[in-house]
């Protein structure tokens, strides 16, 4: 009995005094942590969001990123993202993040400032709402289902986000995902996609990206710092802005920072500065948010694949965008038909003189073209006559002669 309590008391004060086990470190499929000291953050200079952060930094906005889940852990990340869902699944949270696309997107939009850190989130004072609609051990480039989109779009809606942005589009239409799309338009979020890759064969040419290629829904292509188009950014109607998409510093799960190339990043920083105009302007909703946000597009060659040009937070909180209305112009009170004789003939007298007057014109035009037919020139003045050199005077010369034996008086 003796040895059988020593051997509790062992255990148990081994429990107490030797340290937990670590947590099991994560699959071989995972992304690897980022790196300290990445890159100067580029896409800084070209958004100038420190002109924007005066007005607004986001505060109150929530943004759904739909892609691989969110790391809540990562430091510049903790306290700003919330349980989100996991659509692929259909329960359970989604602030995990195994492929690190998703903490990735949620680092452009909201990461918090750090000294050993320089990316800093467009908005940050925005909270990220992590939407799983790829599977958490997908290794390479993630690839989402339709129906999870469908699913993780309509879970967004009842969580009430201002903004919904699409990571990882799909190029299959479905009628659950264009039903997902219109609600969540309908209810006043803005919904950003991005477009994915450019079609590089004819098979694939065809295809396009959706929700991207959805009316409302604000397509994404990505630029670089010199405002030029990503090689593999695609081309269509469905491009709507572009932003900074190649070589962009951001966040990598777990710690650490990674430079990314792609729509998805872009994407997320047109999300983001729809959260600022959404949290800086009470009196805009979804689509004028989006309206607004492509009016004021930094201008971008005219090619489909930059859309309306680059995107411009601060423009598109500061500018007022006329929007159309509705409403009938007001009346214009006219004048009584009605007129006196004397006001007859004044119109008449005026239109008269105004037609004798066009009368004469036209007349004068053909007689000068007649002219010109007939080749006439005006005639001059005939010369002056100039006198001839004075002749040297010669002797008297008697107009009249005396007759012969004439005498004089």
């Amino acid at each position: 009995m003796t040895r059988r309590v020593a051997a509790v008391l062992v255990c148990v004060l081994s429990g107490v005094l030797l340290p937990a086990p670590a947590p099991a470190a994560p699959g071989g499929n995972c992304a690897e942590p980022g790196q300290i000291g990445a890159a100067p953050p580029w896409p800084r200079a070209m958004l100038t969001p420190d002109a924007v952060w005066p007005f607004t930094r986001g505060g109150g906005a929530v943004v759904a990123v739909l892609s691989t889940g969110v790391d809540a852990d990562q430091p510049q990340l903790r306290g700003h993202v919330l349980p989100g869902f996991d659509a692929v699944t259909g329960r359970g949270r989604a602030d995990t993040d195994c492929a690190g696309t998703g903490t990735q997107v949620a680092g452009v939009i909201a990461a918090q400032p750090a000294d050993d850190s320089p990316a800093v989130g467009l908005a940050p004072g925005t909270r990220i709402q992590p939407v799983r609609v790829v599977p958490d051990d997908t290794a390479g480039t993630p690839v989402a289902d339709p129906a999870a989109l469908a699913r993780g779009i309509a879970w967004a809606v009842t969580k009430k986000v201002q903004v919904i942005v699409v990571a990882t589009p799909v190029d299959r239409d479905t009628r659950a995902l264009r039903a997902a799309v219109a609600d969540a338009v309908s209810g006043g979020i803005v919904l950003v996609s991005a477009t994915g890759t450019a079609r590089r064969t004819d098979a694939d040419r065809d295809r396009r990206p959706y929700p991207a290629a959805y009316d409302g829904v604000l397509g994404v292509g990505a630029v670089d710092a010199e405002g030029q188009l990503w090689a593999d950014s695609p081309a269509g109607d469905f491009v709507d802005l572009v932003a900074p998409g190649v070589g962009v510093p951001t966040l990598q799960r777990g710690r650490g920072l990674a430079l990314v190339d792609g729509t998805a990043v872009a994407a997320g920083f047109v999300g983001a500065s729809a959260a600022l105009v959404s949290a800086g302007r009470g009196d805009l909703v979804g689509p004028e948010i989006a309206r607004a946000l492509v009016a004021t597009a930094s201008p971008a060659p005219l090619d489909e694949a930059y859309g309306a040009g680059v995107v411009n937070p601060y423009a598109a909180l500061t500018n007022r965008v006329v929007t159309p209305s509705a409403r009938p112009l007001p009346r214009v009170a006219g004048g009584s038909l009605a007129q006196s004789g004397t006001e007859r003939r004044r119109r008449d007298l005026a239109l008269g003189g105004a037609l004798l007057a066009v009368i004469a014109v036209v007349g004068v035009l053909v007689l000068s073209a007649a002219a010109r037919r007939r080749r006439w020139r005006p005639a001059l003045p005939p010369a002056l006559a100039v006198p001839d050199e004075p002749v040297e005077p010669g002797p008297p010369v008697m107009l009249l002669e005396e007759p012969a034996g004439a005498r004089p008086n």
